[in-house]
């Protein structure tokens, strides 16, 4: 594969002593293109390297800096919001991803730009759930019946609700999978393992679970535009659950519970590729048995490592493009059976001929 000069930096920070102004400009187009600009500069404050930084160059990383803050900020005001929205109904708030990792203020937060709030509330809650956001102004975004109905029949969200103020985006879940897609997982084993933030009746998914979303999330998507961005995610939590004596344990036992193996082999496998993660021989034989066969494996080492690569010229390689094309069919293929899949597609593709507005 070729080499990366942001993956490089991700590896060993203090490459920045060494840079060129020309390996500075491509850094920041490298950063930019998968998400991690913001991140990138946390992790060289954070090893007190900010004066091999050219003063040309900082600027860039300020600003990123200065949107992630506002970003921080806003999370925490929308939180607020969301648990007086809810409490009215008695239901908690309930995160996952993002903004989990800043309510739990983990290092997976620092410098991670978002774009919505992900939700997690049980199924028969939905409907009041989605009456208690849309009294407080978040409203549907999604206005074509079909798009309406394919959500609430057969994906595991309803379709994002937007602040009709604020402009905050909320993606209301009721599992992690859709109910259609090949691996299915007890979504009542999630809301049974949720821990309190600070007393606040705000809850965020358990460590195992918070890591197994995240893998699971990344290898059952068709975007890889932030894909390096979301391994360093899981390389950051593995790092920081890793203290916790019990943590591997729980992981490896968790992972049957809720029948996640092959997206857990695939994140410990191409996070230790890319990052260098250190993960236990112990769990790595006990995660192996989740492995496909010889033959697919070659197969799939082939679309993620070049698809996972940072989405600019400097790091494709010959059929990177392929690959993430293969891998954008991958996504519908492991979501629905193809009877629905072939209607829904073709639904989709004459909507989008004759003009309709509806978006996957």
């Amino acid at each position: 594969m070729k080499n990366c000069l942001l993956i490089s930096l991700l590896r060993d920070i203090t490459l920045v002593k060494r840079l060129s102004l020309n390996e500075w400009d491509l850094l920041i187009r490298q950063a930019r293109s998968t998400g991690l600009t913001a991140r990138l500069y946390y992790f060289i404050k954070k090893n007190e390297l900010v004066e091999f930084i050219p003063a040309i160059v900082l600027k860039h990383f300020i600003s990123e800096w200065m949107y992630f803050t506002k970003l921080y900020q806003s999370v925490g005001w929308e939180l607020s919001e969301l648990k007086v929205a809810l409490e009215k109904k008695g239901l908690p708030v309930l995160l996952m991803k993002g903004t989990a990792y800043v309510a739990l203020e983990l290092e997976a937060s620092k410098g991670r730009i978002f774009s919505d709030i992900d939700l997690l509330f049980p199924h028969d809650s939905i409907d009041l759930a989605e009456s208690a956001l849309m009294n407080a102004g978040w409203m549907g975004t999604h206005h074509n019946e079909y798009d309406r109905n394919y959500y609430r029949q057969w994906m595991h969200e309803i379709p994002p609700l937007r602040h009709v103020q604020r402009q905050s985006v909320l993606d209301v879940h009721h599992n992690i999978l859709p109910p259609t897609a090949k691996i299915k997982v007890n979504a009542e084993k999630l809301l049974e393992n949720i821990i309190e933030v600070n007393g606040e009746n705000i809850f965020c998914l358990s460590p195992e679970d918070l890591v197994l979303h995240s893998v699971t999330h990344l290898f059952h998507e068709g975007d890889f535009v932030h894909g390096l961005r979301d391994i360093s995610d899981l390389d950051l939590l593995l790092k920081e659950f890793s203290v916790q004596k019990t943590f591997w344990t729980k992981l490896t036992e968790r992972v049957t519970e809720l029948n996640l193996g092959r997206p857990l082999y695939y994140g410990l496998r191409y996070s230790s590729f890319f990052l260098k993660t250190s993960i236990p021989d112990s769990v790595i034989c006990s995660v192996n048995r989740f492995a496909p066969n010889a033959l697919m494996l070659r197969v799939m080492d082939f679309v993620f490592l070049r698809a996972l690569m940072p989405d600019h010229p400097s790091c494709d390689v010959r059929w990177t493009g392929l690959a993430r094309w293969l891998l954008y069919i991958r996504s519908h293929w492991l979501r629905m059976p193809m009877y629905l899949l072939v209607p829904h597609l073709l639904r989709k593709s004459w909507m989008g001929f004759v003009g309709g507005t509806a978006k996957d």
